[in-house]
């Protein structure tokens, strides 16, 4: 798990934020703007809103709700740091600029921090469990993320404190089965692609069984995955690989969720992933309302709000 203290937006290229930012906002705004138009014709200069959350959870994705903001012309200024627990209802931030701007930004933003801190919750969450039950390995995710929203999700994880796995097919080579049904068997696909990715990339090969396994490891593959064992099969294959192959990583993979995550753990199980922390988290409730809007609500009807620095 990251540290606290580790400013994990460093990780983040900044023409990767504004480019992502594009395009979220040609999204939803690919032409005229009649509503925003309409909403800031009085000429009422810069306005401030305020970022709430209305939900319990971890704040994550501050860097590409910024980089929406930003791209829309607003400025954010914020009241809770990056991995922050959150309880309803918290002041998380505050964003200035036109109301047209403010408007155009909204839904891109919130929908990006919403997501985010959803996946980063989740993540969060198992890590605990994990953590909690003595265990030292590390969960992760894996590559079943939402098209074209990978790297929001995969920051999700990092800032929850599960890893990330690999980004992308370039980062690792994974054998899957249809790999490994196309090239022939398992001694025939190793040899060629450790061949021409050379000493610089990691192979892993997905196993159905122990004999898989045993297979793979004496072919040269780094990682073993354990995939859509049980519990029971998957600690007996972990033990006997690591007895025969101790510096090989073993994976367990394939069915593991929140529920059934400690059945999963042992002394021989390196990694756990899970495609549910990408693909299942419930987004958190973000808002951001015009500060002069709540001010005429906190009138009608008060409410209380938190303040977190």
């Amino acid at each position: 798990m990251m540290a606290a203290s580790d400013d994990l937006r460093l990780l983040l290229p900044r023409c990767r934020l504004q480019q992502l930012a594009r395009d979220w906002l040609a999204e939803d705004a690919p032409w005229l703007d009649f509503a925003g138009w309409a909403a800031s014709s009085g000429g009422q200069g810069l306005q401030e809103a305020v970022l709430l959350c209305k939900s319990s959870g971890v704040l994550a994705g501050c860097p590409f709700f910024q980089a929406v903001c930003e791209e829309a012309g607003c400025s954010v200024d914020w009241l809770c740091n990056e991995g922050a627990w959150l309880q309803p209802v918290t002041r998380v931030a505050t964003v200035q600029g036109r109301v047209n701007d403010l408007l155009l930004a909204e839904r891109a933003a919130l929908n990006v921090l919403s997501r985010v801190s959803g996946v980063a919750t989740m993540a969060r969450e198992v890590c605990a469990q994990a953590r909690g039950a003595g265990w030292t390995g590390q969960v992760a995710g894996t590559r079943k993320t939402t098209p074209g929203f990978r790297l929001p999700e995969k920051y999700g994880l990092l800032v929850g404190g599960a890893g990330a796995h690999r980004y992308g097919m370039s980062d690792l080579i994974m054998l899957k089965d249809n790999h490994i049904w196309a090239m022939g068997g398992i001694r025939k696909a190793l040899p060629a692609v450790s061949a021409l990715a050379g000493r610089t990339l990691k192979v892993e090969v997905e196993c159905r069984s122990v004999e898989e396994a045993m297979e793979a490891a004496e072919a040269g593959a780094d990682i073993i995955m354990l995939d859509n064992f049980t519990p029971e099969l998957l600690h007996q294959a972990a033990s006997s690989v690591k007895a025969a192959f101790p510096a090989v990583v073993v994976e367990a993979s394939g069915g593991i969720s929140p529920h059934n995550l400690l059945q999963f753990l042992g002394p021989h199980v390196d990694v756990v992933s899970m495609g549910c922390l990408t693909q299942g988290p419930p987004s958190i409730d973000f808002s951001l309302k015009l500060a002069q809007g709540l001010k005429s609500s906190a009138q009608r009807a008060p409410a209380t709000v938190t303040d977190h620095q």
